[in-house]
């Protein structure tokens, strides 16, 4: 029984040394990527949000959006700039509820519902979206946001 054990342990040892050569599979999926892209989102974590874009990155607000003024932004600094920072000093709370999330492996679409009071109005805001991500080698390459622009029209009172 000793022996077969040894043998047994060898064979895992020698597996291992074999596999070290080939190139690792990533075990995330884009899926997964992108639900971890939102919970970054939700705790303020901005640089790990970031982080995941690529360096070329296209970012579509819906049409008629509050944002889509500077559609297309290209770049991580410009969707930081033109987006995230306007969300954070126009809106108290605002969050993005993740309802389902379908993968579709290079895309991934994620359904949900914005929440925030614009600070200007004084309003809240309870709108489904739709976002549509591509990614490309572990990185997000497009975003394309698809939502209720009357309810966000009715709240910012544009």
């Amino acid at each position: 029984m000793r022996s077969a054990s040894r043998v047994l342990i060898v064979a895992f040892v020698i597996a291992g040394c074999a596999s070290a050569d080939r190139p690792m599979v990533p075990t995330t999926s884009n899926a997964q990527l992108i639900r971890s892209l939102y919970e970054a989102f939700g705790r303020g974590d901005i640089p790990a949000v970031l982080g995941a874009f690529d360096q070329n990155v296209l970012w579509e607000e819906a049409e008629n959006m509050p944002y889509a003024d500077g559609n297309p932004y290209r770049g991580p600094q410009a969707v930081a700039g033109g987006v995230f920072q306007r969300l954070g000093t126009e809106w108290s709370g605002f969050r993005t509820n993740v309802q389902q999330i379908i993968d579709g492996g290079q895309s991934v679409v994620v359904l949900g519902r914005y929440e925030g009071t614009f600070k200007k109005t004084g309003k809240a805001v309870n709108a489904q979206f739709v976002h549509v991500w591509t990614l490309r080698d572990g990185k997000i390459t497009k975003f394309q946001q698809f939502g209720d622009t009357a309810e966000f029209a009715r709240v910012t009172g544009s």
